[in-house]
């Protein structure tokens, strides 16, 4: 297995054979490659790296607007709205946490951060989408796996002069250019309005988009 595949809790290696296990370090080293090869990006993951932050990972959009940029068009900085920084501290579950992590990762780099710790998000997710409360994360890898696009649940980070990969969906959706809603707490109207406000189709002429339900 290739050591850029980072195995979120609950997945057992090999389950359905070798092939799956093969393939899914092919799709991570195509990833891989495509983040190296972007210099901006490769700058926001040592500086994750480097700000001590516990468990933290890049994720959701920058990690798209990257691979879909390169992919079916042209990737710009300046059109990264932020760069989700996705961390797990459950000794501070205080809204200042995350104003105190972004301070910190702006001292590293001057980059349009977003950190959210992923222990803290039951503490105010119902109030700010509504619904019944939600259960506790015990992992970031079990948050990333509920993002609202399955082509941005992933999350990416330095560590040991390798990248790790936690795609608890798989890569197949965003290296094939798939845009599909994530269910598990996103509604087909909130689906909707996402991808109105994205602009997907205009931005990346070539990415399949399957209408929500």
């Amino acid at each position: 297995m290739s050591e850029d595949v980072h195995l979120c809790p609950g997945v057992q290696p090999g389950r359905e054979g070798g092939e799956r296990e093969q393939a899914g370090g092919l799709d991570a080293a195509r990833l891989t490659g495509l983040l190296r090869g972007e210099p901006w990006f490769a700058r926001a993951l040592s500086a994750v790296a480097a700000s001590g932050l516990p468990d933290a990972w890049i994720g959701a959009g920058a990690v798209r607007d990257v691979v879909w940029g390169h992919l079916y068009g042209e990737f710009s900085p300046d059109s990264v709205r932020d760069v989700d920084v996705a961390y797990f501290d459950p000794a501070d579950l205080s809204a200042e946490r995350d104003a105190k992590a972004q301070e910190t990762l702006a001292a590293v780099a001057d980059l349009p951060w977003e950190a959210t710790n992923q222990a803290a998000v039951h503490t105010w997710y119902h109030r700010y989408f509504g619904g019944a409360p939600v259960e506790p994360f015990s992992c970031v890898h079990d948050a990333i796996a509920t993002w609202p696009e399955t082509a941005t649940c992933v999350g990416v980070r330095r560590r040991s002069g390798a990248i790790e990969v936690c795609a608890p969906h798989g890569l197949a959706d965003l290296l094939g250019g798939v845009w599909r809603v994530n269910p598990v707490r996103v509604t087909p109207a909130i689906s909707r309005a996402r991808l109105a406000r994205q602009r997907t189709a205009a931005r990346w002429p070539g990415v399949t988009v399957v209408p929500p339900g």
